[in-house]
């Protein structure tokens, strides 16, 4: 009997990377799931961060996204580096930038991979390393009149 991992569908696809952008329109889970659909892959495992109404204890007013220029590439590099550290199948990003309300989706991320426990590995790896490495800034303004400024 052969491996497992001898079979096409337990190597890395072609072109794994299926959808990255960050954009100023509302984000969809639909679209970023739709793009990590793979035959191959028996494991999807998606991430969405959504705006939520505090931080730090105080109360979250508005927030906004701000990237910078370069912030596409750092974001093809990142995900780059999770293709190679994983058997991924299929992965997509989308960070949203601009003025968010409490509930919107600030950003959606996903990856497919042969088993599910790659998956969930690569999704954790692709949103830290995104929130981590890719030039977005947060800014947030809270009911007591302060404000705020998060990986600036």
């Amino acid at each position: 009997m052969a491996s497992t991992r001898s079979h096409q569908g337990e190597q890395a696809a072609q072109d794994p990377i299926r959808l990255l952008a960050i954009r100023d329109t509302p984000l969809t889970v639909d679209e970023v799931f739709r793009a990590v659909g793979d035959d191959a892959a028996g494991g999807t495992a998606l991430f969405v961060g959504t705006v939520r109404n505090h931080d730090g204890g105080a109360d979250v007013d508005t927030l906004g996204y701000s990237s910078h220029p370069s912030a596409e590439a750092e974001l093809r590099r990142v995900a780059e580096k999770v293709v190679a550290g994983y058997p991924v199948r299929a992965l997509a990003a989308v960070h949203r930038v601009g003025d968010l309300a409490v509930g919107d989706l600030a950003v959606v991320v996903a990856v497919s991979c042969p088993h599910r426990a790659e998956a969930f590995e690569a999704c954790r790896k692709l949103i830290d390393d995104l929130k981590n490495e890719v030039p977005i800034w947060k800014h947030q303004k809270f009911s007591d009149g302060t404000e705020d400024w998060v990986g600036a």
